[in-house]
């Protein structure tokens, strides 16, 4: 079967049955995307002509073509799409801009006629509620058009920035971001520790239920505190950077709990430094004074000590099964012995050390007696945790199989039309591809039902991310 025959096929019954076309919510695009990397002009083209025929479509799944500020089809049949829910850039380098950037200082890096084409593609999306913007390196994507994109969305609840300068997204930028339920940062070097303070004490961050700070080095400990206090409707928080959030040093005195949160239900708490330590025991120090009644799930990569692990329920087993045959963390161990210490593989083997050297010790004695000598002697194994917590230890991925804890960019990049899982699109060691042998039976024959082997794709909801 010829690349694109389906979408053609589909592409005629829509266009022939109008009535079935109002039907149509989502699109899923199969795998149509060269090894090189780059879809094609007459690929996008395609899915554009099928966008276009279905007038009330909500989602396109698993195809994001890189927008560089020129005009292409699909970025405008989308805009189209009165009824769209959710969308995705990637942001990618422009040459004009890229040239322009070395001769003057933003803003007006972006010309009238690439600022203007970005923000109207919003203007028919009142009903969009999901909204994720990625930068490519050196893709810009100005302040001001952060700021009009905001205004042009009144439905907008989940939102998440990744990978933008300082020049793009700062602090000044989440002054202007409207009331959301769900928020996502990653990797921003414009926000700090100040900005997100008087964010979290605007009437706009009230309605938040989620939020994901990600790679965002921030130092204070106070910050973290506050945030928590201020959030009165927060129920899922996490937080993952290498630097170690820290009080001042002119704070002697910590009343306990110093962080606490009446609402919060769900913590991703993963601060790699070898200083997190201090971190972590104010974390525990402040669960062990009350400071989360709603608590309920706990997710730790980097628990060294166990110090967390000890205020959950007590389990006889965390690791998986398929951890002992990991073959990918193991070629990955000795590649990277410190990058190894950081997978959930890793973190469930030794959360899993820990409960079999608590094992092994004896924590009390049952001595039966009878007629005043002694008949019985019962030894009772220690566990790792506390009895009658509500709390669970949580060792697993957003992502079934993956070895990252939180759901990322490369996730979704890679997932985009049943690509593999390696970085290089391939399937990786072990895995079984499909060929279309589903539809073997067909009288035509192999050359009707085969495709060339691809990864079995798997639905990655954007809800998965926040």
């Amino acid at each position: 079967m010829k690349s694109g025959v389906r979408l053609k096929l589909l592409r005629r019954t829509l266009r022939e049955r109008r009535v079935l076309a109002q039907y149509v919510h989502e699109l899923k695009v199969p795998n149509l995307q060269p090894e090189t990397g780059d879809f094609s002009t007459e690929t996008i083209d395609m899915v554009a002509s099928i966008v276009m025929a279905c007038p009330n479509l909500e989602k396109l799944v698993g195809f994001y073509p890189t927008y560089n500020h020129t005009f292409n089809k699909l970025t405008h049949a989308l805009s189209t799409r009165k009824k769209l829910r959710e969308h995705i850039w990637i942001v990618g380098e422009n040459d004009e801009i890229t040239a322009r950037s070395q001769i003057q200082l933003p803003p007006g890096l972006m010309d009238t006629q690439q600022a203007a084409s970005f923000i109207q593609c919003h203007d028919s999306w009142s009903f969009l509620t999901t909204l994720f913007l990625h930068s490519q390196p050196n893709a810009i994507l100005e302040h001001d058009i952060f700021i009009s994109v905001f205004e042009h969305l009144p439905s907008l609840l989940h939102l998440a920035v990744s990978s933008f300068d300082i020049d793009d997204f700062n602090d000044e930028t989440l002054r202007y971001l409207p009331p959301l339920q769900s928020l996502r940062l990653e990797s921003l070097s414009g926000v700090t520790c100040d900005g997100l303070s008087r964010y979290v004490s605007s009437a706009a961050a009230l309605p938040l239920r989620s939020l994901s700070l990600l790679a965002l080095s921030l130092s204070s400990l106070q910050l973290i505190s506050k945030l928590l206090a201020s959030l009165i409707s927060l129920v899922r928080f996490s937080i993952s950077q290498e630097l170690s959030p820290t009080l001042p040093p002119d704070m002697f005195m910590v009343f306990q709990p110093l962080l606490a949160s009446a609402s919060l239900s769900y913590l991703h708490w993963d601060i790699r430094s070898p200083l997190a330590s201090t971190a972590t025991d104010h974390l525990a120090s402040s669960i062990r004074a009350h400071g989360f009644p709603a608590l309920r799930t706990i997710r730790a990569p980097t628990d060294p000590y166990g110090t967390l692990q000890a205020l959950c329920k007590p389990r006889a087993q965390i690791a998986l099964a398929s951890d002992k045959y990991n073959a990918a963390a193991a070629d990955l161990r000795k590649a990277n012995p410190s990058l190894y210490a950081r997978t959930l593989h890793a973190a469930r083997q030794a959360a899993q050390q820990r409960v079999e050297a608590a094992r092994n010790t004896v924590l009390f004695k049952i001595v039966v007696e009878e007629a005043g000598c002694v008949s019985q002697v019962y030894d009772l194994p220690g566990f790792v945790g506390t009895v009658g917590s509500r709390i669970e230890y949580l060792l697993k991925p957003d992502v079934p199989g993956s070895e990252e804890a939180i759901c990322g960019w490369r996730d979704l990049l890679k997932d985009e039309g049943g690509r593999g899982n390696g970085d290089d699109g391939k399937l990786e060691r072990g895995m079984e591809g499909c060929t279309g042998l589903w539809n073997a039976s067909h009288p035509v024959g192999k050359k009707w039902w085969w495709h060339t082997e691809r990864a079995r794709w798997k639905r990655i909801e954007l809800e998965q991310f926040f």
